[in-house]
């Protein structure tokens, strides 16, 4: 009878330690899933910010100087 509830309680005990490790895991893969979409997320999110991109355009014929036309990422600048 003693043998029988030794053979219960360690199979009860390699139970609970594999449900343990299991649910550990789960949880370690769930952490790591979320933190590589947020990485990912985040490193599209930078790559599609707006670049200034700076123009020149030359003004009316009879005025050596030119108009300068540049976009800062909130608008477009036209600098007469």
């Amino acid at each position: 009878m003693q043998n029988i509830r030794s053979v219960f309680l360690l199979l009860a005990g390699i139970t609970a330690f594999a449900a343990l490790a299991l649910f550990t895991f789960s949880v370690t893969l769930a952490v790591g899933a979320i933190l590589t979409v947020l990485m990912v997320g985040r490193a599209l999110s930078l790559k599609m910010k707006p670049v200034p991109v700076r123009a020149t355009a030359k003004s009316k014929h009879h005025s050596g100087e030119t108009m300068r036309i540049w976009n800062d990422g909130r608008g477009t600048i036209i600098d007469l």
